[in-house]
């Protein structure tokens, strides 16, 4: 398949519904199409009428932006009322020499009902625990001490990496080649969406969605 990045616009959101049968030939109507989630890395309801599947990497600058202009409001109206399913997906980049580390911390303080805290401190600390590969001492900074050694443990059991290589594995089946992916289902269609986007530009296409008979 040929993939192609469509800019966001009104025409582009058009566009973007009208050539999505060309990117995927998965389609979910709910979540209960959707294999292989983690409870913990998932939010909202499995019935929503949009399950929005993000594939990223916490050393790219692209998925920072995604995460820090959009998390908090797109959990805000969309998750918690009952619109989207969000579904976090580790996509770490060979490129990236801590991406894995930071995904292993992430998913771990996940298991503790931490995941916003700790991927917000990821992310906004992206440029100092990339050169110095501290992702521990980024974590340890929004967690208690005792929470902080469960999540140690943890890492350190290895259990992390299966359930990253999951989420790699589900990416290559959409055939993800660069983060942050958002894969979004519904009503029986499939609309993958490359690169970085603003919460108005979100906005504007989960309303598009919501509204489609």
């Amino acid at each position: 398949m040929i993939r192609r990045r469509v800019v966001f616009g009104t025409i582009g959101l058009t566009l973007l519904v009208s050539i999505s049968v060309l990117f995927a030939k998965a389609a979910a109507q709910s979540a209960a199409g959707i294999t292989d989630v983690d409870p913990h890395k998932a939010f909202g309801s499995k019935n929503a009428p949009v399950v929005m599947e993000v594939f990223s990497d916490y050393q790219c600058p692209s998925c920072k932006a995604l995460f820090l202009n959009t998390n908090r409001q797109l959990m805000d109206n969309y998750v918690t009322t009952g619109k989207v399913y969000l579904i976090h997906r580790d996509f770490p980049l060979a490129m990236h020499a801590y991406s894995r580390i930071a995904a292993r911390y992430a998913r771990a303080a996940a298991v503790l009902g931490k995941t916003e805290s700790v991927e917000q401190a990821i992310y906004q600390n992206q440029e100092k625990w990339e050169q110095s590969g501290d992702v521990d001492g980024t974590v340890a900074a929004v967690l208690s001490p005792k929470e902080m050694t469960k999540v140690r443990e943890l890492v350190k059991a290895g259990t992390m990496d299966s359930l990253i290589d999951k989420d790699y594995a589900m990416g290559q089946m959409y055939r993800v080649n660069q983060t942050p992916t958002t894969v979004f289902h519904c009503k029986g269609q499939t609309y993958p969406y490359s690169g970085a986007m603003s919460y108005d530009i979100l906005k504007q296409f989960l309303d598009q969605l919501l509204s489609q008979k």
